[in-house]
Protein backbone atom coordinates (compact mmCIF):
# COMPACT_ATOMS: atom_id res chain seq x y z
CA UNK A 1 0.00 0.00 0.00
CA UNK A 2 2.83 2.56 0.93
CA UNK A 3 4.35 1.99 -2.31
CA UNK A 4 1.55 2.37 -4.56
CA UNK A 5 0.74 5.70 -2.32
CA UNK A 6 4.60 6.51 -3.20
CA UNK A 7 3.86 5.95 -6.97
CA UNK A 8 0.75 8.34 -7.35
CA UNK A 9 2.20 10.87 -5.61
CA UNK A 10 5.80 10.89 -7.34
CA UNK A 11 3.76 10.78 -10.80
CA UNK A 12 1.43 13.75 -9.29
CA UNK A 13 5.04 15.69 -8.59
CA UNK A 14 6.62 14.70 -12.19
CA UNK A 15 3.54 16.06 -14.03
CA UNK A 16 3.52 19.52 -11.53
CA UNK A 17 7.49 20.07 -12.38
CA UNK A 18 7.08 19.42 -16.53
CA UNK A 19 4.24 21.98 -17.49
CA UNK A 20 4.40 22.58 -21.24
CA UNK A 21 5.36 25.96 -22.30
CA UNK A 22 2.11 28.08 -22.66
CA UNK A 23 0.88 30.72 -25.34
CA UNK A 24 1.19 33.17 -22.59
CA UNK A 25 3.85 36.05 -23.15
CA UNK A 26 4.78 39.55 -22.26
CA UNK A 27 1.72 41.73 -23.83
CA UNK A 28 4.53 43.37 -26.60
CA UNK A 29 5.20 39.94 -27.40
CA UNK A 30 2.29 38.33 -28.04
CA UNK A 31 1.11 41.31 -30.36
CA UNK A 32 4.11 41.01 -32.23
CA UNK A 33 3.72 37.06 -33.03
CA UNK A 34 0.37 37.44 -33.75
CA UNK A 35 1.63 41.17 -36.04
CA UNK A 36 3.93 38.84 -38.00
CA UNK A 37 1.38 35.58 -38.22
CA UNK A 38 -1.11 38.41 -39.96
CA UNK A 39 1.34 38.10 -43.00
CA UNK A 40 0.02 34.71 -43.52
CA UNK A 41 -3.45 36.19 -44.73
CA UNK A 42 -2.73 39.43 -46.28
CA UNK A 43 -4.82 39.82 -49.46
CA UNK A 44 -3.06 38.71 -52.40
CA UNK A 45 -2.93 36.20 -55.51
CA UNK A 46 -0.06 34.01 -55.21
CA UNK A 47 1.46 32.40 -57.97
CA UNK A 48 2.49 28.51 -57.14
CA UNK A 49 3.16 27.21 -60.23
CA UNK A 50 2.66 28.09 -64.35
CA UNK A 51 -0.95 27.38 -64.00
CA UNK A 52 -2.20 27.56 -60.37
CA UNK A 53 -2.82 30.79 -58.69
CA UNK A 54 -4.23 30.70 -54.90
CA UNK A 55 -6.07 33.48 -53.33
CA UNK A 56 -5.11 34.75 -50.02
CA UNK A 57 -6.96 36.63 -47.37
CA UNK A 58 -10.17 37.33 -49.43
CA UNK A 59 -11.73 35.61 -46.69
CA UNK A 60 -10.79 33.35 -44.09
CA UNK A 61 -9.65 30.30 -46.10
CA UNK A 62 -7.65 29.89 -49.38
CA UNK A 63 -9.22 29.77 -53.18
CA UNK A 64 -7.48 28.54 -56.02
CA UNK A 65 -7.94 28.72 -59.70
CA UNK A 66 -6.47 25.85 -62.10
CA UNK A 67 -6.00 27.11 -65.32
CA UNK A 68 -6.89 24.54 -67.95
CA UNK A 69 -6.36 24.38 -71.64
CA UNK A 70 -10.28 25.36 -72.81
CA UNK A 71 -11.04 26.59 -69.39
CA UNK A 72 -10.39 26.79 -64.92
CA UNK A 73 -10.60 24.63 -62.05
CA UNK A 74 -11.56 26.28 -58.43
CA UNK A 75 -10.51 24.86 -55.78
CA UNK A 76 -12.66 25.91 -52.67
CA UNK A 77 -15.23 28.99 -52.69
CA UNK A 78 -14.86 30.77 -49.42
CA UNK A 79 -17.43 31.87 -47.42
CA UNK A 80 -19.78 33.92 -49.65
CA UNK A 81 -20.63 35.26 -52.87
CA UNK A 82 -19.43 38.84 -52.14
CA UNK A 83 -15.73 37.35 -50.61
CA UNK A 84 -15.71 35.00 -54.03
CA UNK A 85 -16.52 37.47 -56.23
CA UNK A 86 -13.36 39.74 -55.17
CA UNK A 87 -11.20 36.80 -55.69
CA UNK A 88 -12.65 35.70 -58.62
CA UNK A 89 -12.21 39.05 -60.07
CA UNK A 90 -8.40 39.40 -59.26
CA UNK A 91 -8.12 35.89 -60.84
CA UNK A 92 -9.45 37.22 -64.09
CA UNK A 93 -5.95 39.19 -64.37
CA UNK A 94 -4.35 35.77 -64.69
CA UNK A 95 -7.00 33.92 -67.31
CA UNK A 96 -10.23 34.98 -68.90
CA UNK A 97 -11.44 31.17 -69.20
CA UNK A 98 -14.23 30.00 -68.31
CA UNK A 99 -15.01 28.10 -64.83
CA UNK A 100 -15.79 24.44 -65.89
CA UNK A 101 -15.37 22.86 -62.89
CA UNK A 102 -15.54 23.23 -58.98
CA UNK A 103 -13.92 21.18 -56.01
CA UNK A 104 -14.64 21.34 -52.42
CA UNK A 105 -12.09 20.12 -49.70
CA UNK A 106 -14.45 19.71 -46.79
CA UNK A 107 -17.91 20.72 -45.91
CA UNK A 108 -16.99 24.19 -43.20
CA UNK A 109 -19.16 26.90 -44.34
CA UNK A 110 -15.86 28.93 -44.96
CA UNK A 111 -14.69 26.61 -48.39
CA UNK A 112 -18.19 26.36 -49.80
CA UNK A 113 -20.55 29.48 -49.18
CA UNK A 114 -18.86 31.18 -52.68
CA UNK A 115 -19.75 28.58 -55.33
CA UNK A 116 -22.04 31.12 -57.20
CA UNK A 117 -20.09 33.98 -57.26
CA UNK A 118 -17.91 31.31 -59.62
CA UNK A 119 -20.57 29.62 -61.73
CA UNK A 120 -22.26 32.82 -62.59
CA UNK A 121 -25.87 30.77 -63.61
CA UNK A 122 -23.58 28.16 -65.93
CA UNK A 123 -23.91 24.75 -65.35
CA UNK A 124 -20.30 23.96 -63.92
CA UNK A 125 -19.10 20.66 -62.32
CA UNK A 126 -18.81 20.59 -58.84
CA UNK A 127 -17.40 17.55 -57.05
CA UNK A 128 -17.20 17.41 -53.17
CA UNK A 129 -17.17 14.39 -50.75
CA UNK A 130 -19.75 11.98 -50.39
CA UNK A 131 -21.58 12.44 -46.96
CA UNK A 132 -20.72 16.23 -46.87
CA UNK A 133 -21.34 17.08 -42.36
CA UNK A 134 -22.74 19.72 -40.52
CA UNK A 135 -19.87 22.54 -41.18
CA UNK A 136 -18.76 22.29 -37.53
CA UNK A 137 -19.46 18.51 -37.09
CA UNK A 138 -21.57 18.73 -34.00
CA UNK A 139 -25.34 17.59 -33.70
CA UNK A 140 -27.97 20.39 -35.03
CA UNK A 141 -29.72 20.22 -31.38
CA UNK A 142 -26.74 22.47 -30.29
CA UNK A 143 -26.26 25.53 -33.00
CA UNK A 144 -27.79 27.77 -30.00
CA UNK A 145 -24.34 26.83 -28.03
CA UNK A 146 -22.08 26.74 -30.80
CA UNK A 147 -23.23 29.62 -32.12
CA UNK A 148 -22.14 31.98 -29.13
CA UNK A 149 -19.33 30.05 -28.68
CA UNK A 150 -17.90 30.26 -31.92
CA UNK A 151 -18.80 34.18 -31.86
CA UNK A 152 -15.93 34.18 -28.99
CA UNK A 153 -13.67 31.83 -30.41
CA UNK A 154 -13.08 33.85 -33.51
CA UNK A 155 -13.73 37.20 -31.67
CA UNK A 156 -16.64 38.30 -34.09
CA UNK A 157 -17.78 41.40 -32.13
CA UNK A 158 -14.58 42.33 -30.40
CA UNK A 159 -13.95 46.42 -30.63
CA UNK A 160 -11.54 47.18 -33.40
CA UNK A 161 -8.85 48.06 -30.19
CA UNK A 162 -9.14 43.78 -29.22
CA UNK A 163 -8.90 42.45 -31.82
CA UNK A 164 -5.99 40.70 -33.67
CA UNK A 165 -6.52 38.13 -35.99
CA UNK A 166 -7.75 34.02 -35.86
CA UNK A 167 -4.82 32.41 -36.65
CA UNK A 168 -5.15 31.46 -39.54
CA UNK A 169 -7.36 34.03 -41.13
CA UNK A 170 -7.88 37.87 -40.64
CA UNK A 171 -9.87 39.56 -37.77
CA UNK A 172 -12.68 40.58 -39.65
CA UNK A 173 -13.86 39.10 -42.64
CA UNK A 174 -16.73 39.58 -45.45
CA UNK A 175 -19.75 37.75 -43.78
CA UNK A 176 -23.24 39.34 -44.16
CA UNK A 177 -23.87 36.37 -47.04
CA UNK A 178 -22.39 33.38 -45.57
CA UNK A 179 -23.38 30.24 -47.06
CA UNK A 180 -25.81 32.06 -49.65
CA UNK A 181 -23.84 30.98 -52.59
CA UNK A 182 -23.34 27.49 -51.75
CA UNK A 183 -24.30 24.91 -54.52
CA UNK A 184 -24.61 20.87 -53.72
CA UNK A 185 -21.89 18.80 -55.74
CA UNK A 186 -23.08 16.63 -58.55
CA UNK A 187 -19.97 14.40 -58.28
CA UNK A 188 -19.68 13.13 -54.87
CA UNK A 189 -16.12 11.18 -53.79
CA UNK A 190 -16.48 7.83 -51.62
CA UNK A 191 -12.30 7.14 -51.49
CA UNK A 192 -10.51 8.54 -54.56
CA UNK A 193 -11.56 9.94 -57.56
CA UNK A 194 -9.10 10.36 -61.04
CA UNK A 195 -10.34 12.53 -63.76
CA UNK A 196 -9.11 15.01 -66.59
CA UNK A 197 -10.98 18.87 -66.79
CA UNK A 198 -9.55 20.95 -69.40
CA UNK A 199 -6.82 18.93 -70.07
CA UNK A 200 -5.79 18.79 -66.48
CA UNK A 201 -5.23 15.72 -64.66
CA UNK A 202 -6.71 15.82 -61.32
CA UNK A 203 -6.47 13.26 -58.82
CA UNK A 204 -8.83 13.30 -54.96
CA UNK A 205 -8.69 11.36 -51.74
CA UNK A 206 -10.90 10.72 -48.88
CA UNK A 207 -8.09 11.69 -46.00
CA UNK A 208 -10.27 12.80 -42.78
CA UNK A 209 -8.46 14.71 -40.48
CA UNK A 210 -10.08 18.54 -39.35
CA UNK A 211 -13.08 17.37 -40.46
CA UNK A 212 -14.38 13.71 -41.11
CA UNK A 213 -15.28 14.51 -44.97
CA UNK A 214 -11.82 16.30 -46.01
CA UNK A 215 -10.33 15.29 -48.87
CA UNK A 216 -6.75 16.87 -50.31
CA UNK A 217 -6.74 17.00 -54.21
CA UNK A 218 -2.91 16.31 -56.31
CA UNK A 219 -1.82 17.41 -59.65
CA UNK A 220 0.14 15.12 -60.82
CA UNK A 221 1.90 16.98 -63.88
CA UNK A 222 2.27 19.97 -61.86
CA UNK A 223 3.33 18.37 -58.57
CA UNK A 224 0.89 20.71 -56.71
CA UNK A 225 -1.08 19.49 -53.44
CA UNK A 226 -4.18 21.36 -51.81
CA UNK A 227 -4.89 19.91 -48.77
CA UNK A 228 -7.66 21.27 -47.22
CA UNK A 229 -7.96 22.37 -43.52
CA UNK A 230 -5.35 19.37 -43.00
CA UNK A 231 -2.51 22.03 -43.24
CA UNK A 232 -2.38 25.37 -42.67
CA UNK A 233 0.64 27.64 -41.28
CA UNK A 234 -0.28 27.12 -37.70
CA UNK A 235 -0.51 24.30 -35.14
CA UNK A 236 -3.43 22.33 -36.11
CA UNK A 237 -7.02 22.37 -34.31
CA UNK A 238 -7.14 19.20 -33.25
CA UNK A 239 -9.57 20.60 -31.00
CA UNK A 240 -11.59 23.66 -31.09
CA UNK A 241 -12.44 25.50 -28.30
CA UNK A 242 -15.72 26.60 -29.67
CA UNK A 243 -16.65 22.64 -29.07
CA UNK A 244 -16.64 19.81 -31.47
CA UNK A 245 -16.97 16.35 -31.32
CA UNK A 246 -13.52 14.22 -31.25
CA UNK A 247 -11.35 14.30 -34.09
CA UNK A 248 -9.50 11.14 -34.69
CA UNK A 249 -6.03 12.68 -34.40
CA UNK A 250 -4.02 9.35 -35.64
CA UNK A 251 -6.27 9.36 -38.52
CA UNK A 252 -5.53 13.05 -39.26
CA UNK A 253 -1.51 12.31 -38.36
CA UNK A 254 -2.03 9.06 -41.11
CA UNK A 255 -3.63 11.35 -44.01
CA UNK A 256 -0.92 14.12 -43.94
CA UNK A 257 1.67 11.42 -43.86
CA UNK A 258 -0.21 10.22 -47.19
CA UNK A 259 -0.12 13.84 -48.48
CA UNK A 260 3.90 14.18 -47.28
CA UNK A 261 4.12 10.73 -50.07
CA UNK A 262 3.81 12.63 -52.89
CA UNK A 263 6.53 14.97 -51.93
CA UNK A 264 4.84 17.91 -53.84
CA UNK A 265 6.60 21.04 -54.73
CA UNK A 266 3.67 23.45 -53.44
CA UNK A 267 1.55 22.61 -50.51
CA UNK A 268 -1.98 24.42 -50.43
CA UNK A 269 -3.41 24.94 -47.22
CA UNK A 270 -7.05 25.28 -46.71
CA UNK A 271 -5.69 28.92 -44.90
CA UNK A 272 -2.63 30.97 -44.58
CA UNK A 273 0.27 31.09 -47.39
CA UNK A 274 1.29 28.09 -49.65
CA UNK A 275 4.82 26.23 -49.11
CA UNK A 276 6.19 26.21 -52.04
CA UNK A 277 9.18 24.29 -52.82
CA UNK A 278 9.44 20.40 -52.93
CA UNK A 279 12.09 20.66 -49.76
CA UNK A 280 10.48 22.44 -48.26
CA UNK A 281 6.55 21.38 -48.64
CA UNK A 282 7.17 17.85 -48.34
CA UNK A 283 9.07 18.55 -45.04
CA UNK A 284 6.29 21.20 -43.41
CA UNK A 285 4.07 17.79 -44.05
CA UNK A 286 6.03 15.51 -42.44
CA UNK A 287 6.87 17.72 -39.60
CA UNK A 288 3.02 18.12 -38.97
CA UNK A 289 2.60 14.94 -39.10
CA UNK A 290 5.05 14.11 -36.60
CA UNK A 291 3.78 16.54 -34.43
CA UNK A 292 0.04 14.97 -34.23
CA UNK A 293 1.47 11.68 -33.45
CA UNK A 294 3.68 13.18 -30.96
CA UNK A 295 0.78 14.50 -29.25
CA UNK A 296 -0.85 11.05 -29.54
CA UNK A 297 1.31 9.00 -28.26
CA UNK A 298 2.07 10.99 -25.24
CA UNK A 299 -1.13 11.24 -24.30
CA UNK A 300 -1.65 7.74 -24.51
CA UNK A 301 1.26 7.29 -22.71
CA UNK A 302 0.04 9.14 -19.64
CA UNK A 303 -3.45 7.70 -19.81
CA UNK A 304 -2.04 4.32 -19.64
CA UNK A 305 -0.11 5.75 -16.38
CA UNK A 306 -2.70 6.76 -14.48
CA UNK A 307 -2.59 10.21 -15.29
CA UNK A 308 -5.39 12.71 -15.46
CA UNK A 309 -6.09 14.74 -18.35
CA UNK A 310 -5.15 18.47 -17.15
CA UNK A 311 -1.87 17.02 -15.98
CA UNK A 312 -1.22 15.04 -19.38
CA UNK A 313 -2.25 18.21 -21.19
CA UNK A 314 0.24 20.19 -19.76
CA UNK A 315 3.23 18.02 -19.92
CA UNK A 316 3.17 17.52 -23.93
CA UNK A 317 5.98 18.48 -25.65
CA UNK A 318 6.43 18.21 -29.28
CA UNK A 319 10.00 16.86 -30.25
CA UNK A 320 13.32 19.26 -30.07
CA UNK A 321 13.95 19.14 -33.90
CA UNK A 322 10.09 20.54 -34.28
CA UNK A 323 10.32 23.46 -31.84
CA UNK A 324 11.32 26.32 -34.00
CA UNK A 325 9.20 25.24 -37.23
CA UNK A 326 6.57 28.33 -37.64
CA UNK A 327 3.87 26.20 -39.20
CA UNK A 328 3.53 24.42 -35.96
CA UNK A 329 3.63 27.56 -33.55
CA UNK A 330 0.07 27.74 -31.13
CA UNK A 331 -1.74 30.34 -32.99
CA UNK A 332 -4.30 28.10 -33.58
CA UNK A 333 -4.40 24.86 -32.15
CA UNK A 334 -2.69 24.23 -28.67
CA UNK A 335 -0.69 20.86 -27.64
CA UNK A 336 -2.60 20.91 -24.24
CA UNK A 337 -6.28 21.34 -25.95
CA UNK A 338 -5.53 18.56 -28.54
CA UNK A 339 -4.13 16.06 -25.08
CA UNK A 340 -7.60 16.70 -22.84
CA UNK A 341 -9.10 16.44 -26.42
CA UNK A 342 -7.63 12.48 -27.16
CA UNK A 343 -8.11 11.63 -23.05
CA UNK A 344 -12.57 12.59 -23.09
CA UNK A 345 -12.51 11.38 -26.85
CA UNK A 346 -11.41 7.66 -25.92
CA UNK A 347 -11.77 7.50 -22.51
CA UNK A 348 -14.68 9.76 -21.82
CA UNK A 349 -15.12 12.60 -18.66
CA UNK A 350 -14.24 9.93 -15.95
CA UNK A 351 -10.32 10.77 -15.22
CA UNK A 352 -9.80 7.40 -12.84
CA UNK A 353 -10.13 9.31 -9.65
CA UNK A 354 -12.92 8.33 -7.38
CA UNK A 355 -13.45 12.17 -5.80
CA UNK A 356 -14.86 12.91 -9.34
CA UNK A 357 -17.40 10.02 -9.23
CA UNK A 358 -19.67 11.98 -6.89
CA UNK A 359 -18.01 15.58 -6.80
CA UNK A 360 -19.33 18.10 -4.20
CA UNK A 361 -21.79 21.15 -6.09
CA UNK A 362 -20.54 23.97 -6.87
CA UNK A 363 -22.10 26.06 -4.49
CA UNK A 364 -20.77 23.33 -1.50
CA UNK A 365 -17.38 23.87 -2.40
CA UNK A 366 -17.45 27.75 -2.93
CA UNK A 367 -18.89 27.45 1.28
CA UNK A 368 -15.30 24.88 2.10
CA UNK A 369 -13.70 27.19 0.41
CA UNK A 370 -15.08 30.05 2.08
CA UNK A 371 -14.47 28.38 5.34
CA UNK A 372 -11.10 27.48 4.68
CA UNK A 373 -10.04 30.92 3.56
CA UNK A 374 -11.41 31.91 7.12
CA UNK A 375 -14.44 33.20 5.65
CA UNK A 376 -16.53 34.79 2.65
CA UNK A 377 -14.75 38.38 2.56
CA UNK A 378 -11.48 36.58 2.94
CA UNK A 379 -12.27 34.47 0.31
CA UNK A 380 -12.77 38.05 -1.91
CA UNK A 381 -9.95 39.47 -0.44
CA UNK A 382 -7.71 36.71 -1.80
CA UNK A 383 -9.03 37.27 -4.88
CA UNK A 384 -8.15 41.07 -5.35
CA UNK A 385 -4.97 39.87 -4.19
CA UNK A 386 -4.77 37.70 -7.01
CA UNK A 387 -5.31 40.10 -9.31
CA UNK A 388 -2.96 42.85 -7.86
CA UNK A 389 -0.28 40.39 -7.92
CA UNK A 390 -0.77 39.43 -11.73
CA UNK A 391 -1.82 35.91 -10.65
CA UNK A 392 -4.86 36.03 -13.39
CA UNK A 393 -5.61 32.41 -13.91
CA UNK A 394 -5.56 31.85 -9.93
CA UNK A 395 -7.94 35.07 -9.50
CA UNK A 396 -10.49 33.06 -12.12
CA UNK A 397 -10.17 30.02 -10.38
CA UNK A 398 -10.77 32.12 -7.24
CA UNK A 399 -13.70 34.13 -8.70
CA UNK A 400 -15.46 31.30 -9.86
CA UNK A 401 -15.58 29.72 -6.20
CA UNK A 402 -16.97 33.34 -5.28
CA UNK A 403 -19.69 33.65 -7.89
CA UNK A 404 -21.66 31.11 -5.87
CA UNK A 405 -21.62 32.52 -2.93
CA UNK A 406 -24.74 34.59 -2.32
CA UNK A 407 -23.50 37.08 0.19
CA UNK A 408 -20.37 37.87 -1.77
CA UNK A 409 -21.36 41.36 -3.58
CA UNK A 410 -21.02 39.93 -7.15
CA UNK A 411 -20.45 43.51 -8.72
CA UNK A 412 -16.41 43.13 -7.36
CA UNK A 413 -16.21 39.63 -8.29
CA UNK A 414 -17.09 40.55 -11.56
CA UNK A 415 -14.73 43.20 -11.86
CA UNK A 416 -11.59 41.26 -10.67
CA UNK A 417 -12.88 38.80 -13.59
CA UNK A 418 -12.81 41.58 -16.05
CA UNK A 419 -9.81 42.23 -15.24
CA UNK A 420 -7.80 38.80 -15.16
CA UNK A 421 -9.74 38.17 -18.65
CA UNK A 422 -8.55 41.35 -20.00
CA UNK A 423 -4.85 39.93 -18.56
CA UNK A 424 -4.76 36.86 -20.16
CA UNK A 425 -5.89 38.05 -23.37
CA UNK A 426 -3.41 40.58 -23.92
CA UNK A 427 -0.59 38.05 -22.91
CA UNK A 428 -2.14 35.09 -25.35
CA UNK A 429 -0.74 34.63 -28.37
CA UNK A 430 -3.24 31.70 -29.17
CA UNK A 431 -5.60 34.05 -31.06
CA UNK A 432 -8.73 31.71 -30.20
CA UNK A 433 -7.94 31.95 -26.34
CA UNK A 434 -7.07 35.62 -26.78
CA UNK A 435 -10.30 36.01 -28.25
CA UNK A 436 -12.44 33.80 -26.37
CA UNK A 437 -10.71 36.05 -23.24
CA UNK A 438 -11.38 39.06 -24.79
CA UNK A 439 -15.06 38.25 -25.74
CA UNK A 440 -16.08 36.85 -22.23
CA UNK A 441 -14.99 39.62 -20.62
CA UNK A 442 -16.44 41.98 -22.32
CA UNK A 443 -19.96 39.87 -21.78
CA UNK A 444 -19.00 40.15 -18.27
CA UNK A 445 -19.09 43.90 -18.70
CA UNK A 446 -22.59 43.97 -20.30
CA UNK A 447 -23.90 42.17 -17.23
CA UNK A 448 -22.80 44.63 -15.26
CA UNK A 449 -24.07 47.59 -17.17
CA UNK A 450 -27.62 46.19 -17.43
Amino acid sequence: MKKLILTLSLCALACSNSLSATTLVAPDKAEQMLQKQAQHFKQRIVQVSPNVYTAVGYHGATTSMIVGDDGVIIIDTLMGPSSAKNALTDFRKYSKKPVKAIIYTHSHGDHVGGTSAFTQGQNVTIIGPSGMNNHHGTDTTLDNIMKKREMRQFGRTLPTHEQSNRGVAQAKTIDHDRGKGFIPPNIRVDDRYKTQISGVDIEIYRAAGETNDTMFIWLPKEQVLFSGDNFYQAFPNLYAIRGTPYRDVRVWAKSVTKMAAFEPTAIVGGHTSPIIGKKQATAALKDYSEAIQSVFEQTIAGMNNGLDPISIGQSIKLPSHLHDKPYLTEFYGTASHASRAIYSGMLGWFDGNPKNLNPLSNLELAKKMAVLAGGSQQLLNQLQLAVSTQEFQWALELASHLSYLPEIDSQQVILAQISSLRALAAREYNAPNRNYYFSYANELEQILIK
